[in-house]
């Protein structure tokens, strides 16, 4: 009985134009190799002509870098971003727990509460707050049933610019980060909450112990994102003429009319603070992911 012979013949190599043939391996080196020379290429080619475009006015740049205004505004900006996101953080897991509550009552303020913030700009909320002693010009706070007057004053003094872009802000990041805490509390699977359950936890050491360490590694990148997209979003307060970054560089050009320099630096500090904090996002990342395998 004849046995045929083994009929497996090699991938012929692929043909270049450039000389003599070479093995798949090689070639798809090459063509990456010439796809890098062109990128890296019109990549210089632009920084080139940025560069040495007089248009772009670079001492000017170099000028107002460090400028205190300009340094002022950016810590304005840096503070902003943090309490805003205290807020947004600590509001959200009260709303994400009301949506996830029995009580139909709680259940319903977390929904319109979510409606009406998601679904108007964060720049009508801005101007309403920072306008609402059109509203009520003044305030009264005290005992019921008595005359016993605790605290009273115009609201035009309490709603300051600060005021208003912590509450238009703050309430309107609640919203988003709610959705964002509900969905990781949801992806830890049920089971986890039988199991402590059984072994005699009650539902704040089950929420503390169990869920919310599995459920971080689903909760810290969008909020991550969150906080970026916050970042830049404080630059919405210069409606309100609140000195942030933007409203800064703002009130030095239209001195100085440099305003392409002076948008530059502002970038320049917007890309320093959401690389760190994309940085540290990532660091975090890793933190609550270890023991889980990559996928």
């Amino acid at each position: 009985m004849s046995v045929e012979p083994d009929t497996y013949r090699p991938t012929p190599p692929a043909k270049t134009f450039f000389g003599p043939p070479v093995d798949a391996d090689k070639w798809g080196r090459l063509k990456l190799g010439i796809f890098w020379i062109i990128v890296v290429g019109i990549g210089l080619l632009i920084v080139s002509s940025v560069m040495s475009n007089p248009r772009f006015q670079w001492p000017v740049v170099g000028r107002y870098l460090l400028d205190p205004t300009v340094l002022s505004g950016f810590i304005t900006t840096l503070w902003l971003t943090v309490v805003i996101m205290i807020i947004g953080v600590v509001l959200g897991i009260a709303l994400a727990l009301m949506s996830l509550s029995t009580s139909q009552p709680l259940r319903a303020f977390s929904t319109a509460y979510l409606w009406f913030f998601r679904g108007t700009p964060v720049l009508v909320q801005l101007i309403f707050w920072y306008n609402l002693a059109a509203l009520y010009p003044t305030y009264s706070i005290g005992i019921p049933l008595t005359d016993i007057v605790l605290a009273q004053g115009s609201f035009n003094d309490l709603i300051t610019p600060y005021t208003a872009a912590l509450l238009g802000l703050g309430l309107n990041e609640a919203a988003y980060m709610a959705e964002i805490v509900r969905a990781g509390l949801e992806s830890v699977p049920r089971g986890q909450r039988d199991a402590t359950a059984a072994l005699g936890l009650n539902r704040w050491q089950t929420m503390r112990l169990v869920v919310l360490p599995q459920a971080m590694r689903f909760i810290v990148p969008p909020t991550g994102n969150q906080t970026i997209g916050m970042l830049k979003g404080t630059s919405i307060v210069s409606i309100v003429a609140l000195s942030d970054l933007l409203y800064s560089v703002q009130t030095i050009y239209s001195r100085t009319f440099q305003t392409i320099p002076l948008l530059l630096v502002a970038c320049f500090w917007y890309l320093v603070a959401t690389t760190v904090l994309s940085l540290l996002q990532r660091y975090i990342e890793q933190h609550y992911s270890r023991g889980y395998a990559a996928r």
